[in-house]
């Protein structure tokens, strides 16, 4: 067994997809890196994720910024995915399945077709279906439907195959991954600068550059000066994990309604969520969130209504004040930050990672980066 290295040029805090796709990609380029894992690879806000890679069903929920952002990222993916599956060996659960957004009712229908005229005057993908347009394709769908959208660019991943995928490839390209290491604290040098990442209660993993990746967790982490600190809050979201005994086959697409989705694995196993709570670190599962998602759900597929359920379980989605993430170095030398995804992280972690190892490498971000460098909140505080 190999002594384990105590310095390094990269040290990621967080061993969630994003930091784990961030460790990769930067020892793929030659760099000695570490990803710290308070807990186990992948079992944080990643393990409860849907996974959607949707961001034309988003559109009306971003910016422009956020949605041109996610648009590259999603383009990314299929090659993402590919590079990942060989150099991992591993099924990573993509598939280019599609979305319908689905009106349940009139007042439904008409934001539909309001959300059917921005995404068209934003020049994306998108084309209105009759009520039996909409069962023609998924036949599993309420007679009470009364309009859908089709999104066929919207693509989904399974988050634990994903993150599964990440860390052996980590491994592969020589990077190091260490569970159990609770970051406490950024170290700096006495000018100023990233000497590394202390780790429990005494251990100081030495590395020129740290890249905060830590999630809603991100905020507690000590030693970086208040005035260039990415201010980062938790937004709980409980969602439903179920599974057919009959196999695949009720849905074959992502299907999204007024506050839910639903999104097929394509193997009989199905992801229902989500909900949306200002509750701090509390990650409780509710009867409440479960009857209300299940009831929506049955409500547009009634044979979800004989799904088994698997899981109930309630995640952490790290969330900033624009609801936009902060990429790339900081206003600290040294200090990179890849934080605040909110409800986009498994989509946005292909972009993420080569934007922040673009930094780490000194090399020049492209232009989409721009409003979500991490320094905005600094010149925010400053009244820039």
């Amino acid at each position: 067994m190999h002594k384990r290295s105590s310095s390094f040029d990269v040290a990621v805090v967080g061993g969630g997809a994003v930091g784990l796709a961030i460790g990769w990609r930067a020892a793929q380029r030659g760099l000695r890196v570490v990803v710290l894992e308070r807990s186990e690879p992948g079992h944080g806000t990643s393990w409860v994720a849907a996974g959607m890679l949707a961001p034309v069903a988003e559109a009306r929920l971003v910016e422009q910024s956020l949605l041109q952002l996610g648009l590259a990222a999603v383009e990314l993916y299929p090659r993402f995915v590919e590079e990942l599956a060989d150099a991992s060996g591993s099924d990573l659960g993509y598939l280019r399945c599609g979305t319908l957004l689905v009106a349940r009712d009139r007042d439904e229908a008409e934001a539909l077709e309001r959300d059917l005229d921005l995404r068209r005057r934003l020049g994306l993908g998108v084309q209105r279906l009759r009520a039996s347009q909409a069962r023609a394709l998924e036949p599993a769908l309420a007679p009470t439907v009364r309009l859908a959208l089709e999104v066929p660019g919207d693509h989904a991943i399974d988050p634990r195959k994903l993150t599964a995928g990440l860390a052996l490839a980590l491994s592969r390209a020589g990077g190091e991954l260490r569970v159990g290491a609770d970051v406490q604290a950024v170290e700096l040098t006495s000018t100023g600068r990233v000497a590394g990442a202390r780790v429990g209660i005494g251990e100081v993993v030495e590395a020129e550059h740290v890249v905060i990746a830590a999630g809603a967790w991100s905020d507690r982490i000590r030693g970086i000066p208040e005035e260039a600190r990415v201010p980062v809050h938790p937004v709980k979201g409980q969602i439903l994990r179920l599974h057919d005994p009959a196999g695949p086959g009720l849905l074959t697409r992502v299907l999204r309604i007024a506050g839910g989705y639903i999104v097929p694995r394509g193997d009989g196993r199905y992801v229902l969520g989500a909900t949306m709570e200002e509750r701090g670190f509390d990650t409780t599962a509710t009867a409440g969130a479960a009857f209300e998602l299940l009831r929506d759900a049955v409500e547009l597929v009634p044979g979800v209504s004989e799904l088994v359920v698997d899981e109930l379980g309630a995640g952490l989605r790290p969330t900033t004040a624009d609801n936009a993430p902060a990429i790339g170095p900081g206003s600290v030398p040294g200090l990179h930050w890849a934080v605040g995804h909110h409800r986009n992280g498994i989509l946005l972690t292909p972009i993420t990672a080569e934007m922040v190892v673009a930094g780490l490498l000194g090399e020049e971000l492209p232009t989409t980066a721009a409003p979500f460098a991490p320094d905005r909140f600094t010149r925010v505080g400053a009244g820039v």
